[in-house]
């Protein structure tokens, strides 16, 4: 049988093979395509590039648009992004790749790593030193050093510590927030204002993390980003996930959550670490960290509350009478509600109005306005008893300014556990029915409704005293106040003359 002979290489052969290979490595890639294969050749690492579940994104999405928003035409006003992806699926590393890339091929470029905790920030910056000592030691300048590395066309990478005061008075062209979920909001807050784009580098902010619980700081992130159209890149474990070969689909404790997913799949992620993992832990901590369902909702206060089977588009109903309820607050917001029960005993919530630093007088102007029918068919304005008291300073409350200014509230004290429990009546009944419908066009309240907490003080937990938290809680007192006098309507007193 014949044998292929080769041809025997020359040293010189050889050294010109790899003088190409190292101009190679200064080449910027032009496509998506381009990148995927130089992080491959020049890195070792297989960036998973496939879209496995309908509404999220690859890996490989995040990386090439931090990284061709600076040679894109024209150039982009900002390269922001949020990067929500599970646990274990590679955000770290990625955001420690497209940082290799900001400093190699866009000079003078400025980053900075702001991790959730020191550990968090040193793990990016140690897969960035790995790689430089991988065949990038000649764009380096002078000595990589434990928190920082500078580059010879100018660039810099430095780590910063979770404080306001490093974050201050900064002005760079990247920075890579890295398990944000953990951050101080101060810290956060401060860091919003550190990016400035110069002449050949788009400023960008990205916000990297697993969303652990719905009302942390990732589920602030994620709802800002959506109505400011920032770009979202996210995937779960179906995206790294190894692809599934040869396994019996009916044995795999996997498949109800698979439903054939890994079979498509070109990742990493081992499929027996994956089913370990699931039988560790709890079923709200998996959908929450590894498929990125919904944040975990052990802690909040309705659980049961669900976006698909509560809220949907509904309007003034002639046919029904209508309620007003109000949550009095200045500096916290003045919370309105409009509210109808129809012929099945169903509440909906048509409408909401939420203002903060605003007098009784502009309120009870937008409330009149607002409501669609005139005040002598509103069937009752329902409001917070401590409203009735009189301010030391003016001698009077918002009670009785509405009250002359046309508005004729009424209001029962109670427990806030009982209004609780009205609620969750509502959101689901003993007969498993759903009384409660709440309208796209009552944004503020559909999120408190998923993100109102119960504390970590394990005290505040015994006694089932939710958060007071200055966000979440006014929407839901307001509601609070509608099944409490709606349930329990005044009594009626007779008088002898």
């Amino acid at each position: 049988m014949n044998q292929l002979v080769l041809p025997r290489l020359r040293a010189g052969d050889i050294q010109k093979a790899e003088q190409v290979f190292e101009k190679l490595r200064y080449r910027v890639p032009k496509t998506k395509t381009d990148l995927k294969n130089y992080i491959k050749v020049f890195l070792g690492l297989t960036i998973p590039d496939k879209k496995i579940c309908h509404d999220h994104d690859s890996p490989m999405d995040y990386l090439w648009h931090s990284f061709s928003a600076d040679f894109s035409k024209p150039i982009k006003p900002n390269a922001d992004a949020v990067i929500w992806a599970n646990r274990s699926g590679g955000k770290t590393e990625l955001a420690a790749i497209a940082t290799l890339l900001d400093c190699i091929f866009k000079p003078n470029c400025q980053v900075r790593i702001l991790g959730g905790s020191g550990e968090q920030s040193s793990r990016m910056y140690d897969y960035l030193v790995n790689f430089l000592y991988n065949g990038f030691e000649q764009f380096l300048k002078g000595n990589v050093l434990k928190g920082k590395c500078g580059f010879i066309n100018g660039s810099k990478v430095e780590v910063l510590t979770q404080s306001a005061t490093s974050v201050r008075g900064l002005h760079v062209q990247k920075l890579r927030c890295d398990e944000v979920e953990l951050f101080d909001e101060d810290v956060f807050a401060a860091a919003k204002f550190t990016t400035h784009s110069i002449d050949n580098v788009t400023s960008a902010m990205e916000v990297i993390s697993t969303m652990h619980k719905p009302y942390g700081l990732m589920q602030k992130v994620i709802t800002n980003a959506q109505n400011l159209n920032t770009p979202i890149f996210k995937w779960c474990m179906w995206e790294v996930i190894e692809k599934c070969i040869g396994r019996n689909c009916s044995q795999c404790k996997l498949s109800e959550d698979c439903q054939g997913k890994a079979k498509h799949a070109n990742g990493y992620l081992k499929i027996d670490d994956c089913i370990t993992q699931m039988q560790r832990a709890s079923r709200a901590s998996f959908e929450s960290e590894m498929l990125c369902k919904k944040p975990n909702t052990e802690n909040v206060v309705f659980e049961q509350f669900n976006p698909d089977q509560h809220i949907k588009p509904i309007d003034y109903d002639t046919a029904f009478p209508i309620y007003r309820t109000l949550d009095f607050g200045f500096a916290n917001p003045f919370v309105c509600l409009w509210i109808q029960v129809d012929s099945d005993g169903v509440v909906r919530v048509i409408d909401e109005y939420l203002r903060s630093r605003a007098t009784i007088a502009v309120h009870a102007e937008q409330l009149k306005a607002r409501t669609p029918c005139c005040e002598e068919k509103i069937a009752a304005t329902f409001c917070d008893p401590a409203g009735a008291a009189a301010n030391d300073v003016t001698g009077t409350g918002p009670v009785r300014e509405l009250r002359s200014l046309g508005l004729h509230l009424k209001y029962r004290k109670s427990r806030i556990i009982e209004g609780i429990e009205l609620i969750r009546r509502a959101i689901k009944t003993g007969d498993g029915k759903n009384r409660l419908i709440i309208s796209p066009k009552c944004p503020r309240l559909i999120e408190a409704m998923q993100c109102y907490h119960y504390p970590d003080n394990q005290m505040a937990i015994a006694a089932e005293l939710p958060e007071k938290d200055g966000v979440y809680d006014h929407p839901i007192d307001a509601l609070r106040y509608f099944f409490i006098n709606y349930a329990r309507p005044a009594k009626i007193t007779t008088r002898r003359y």
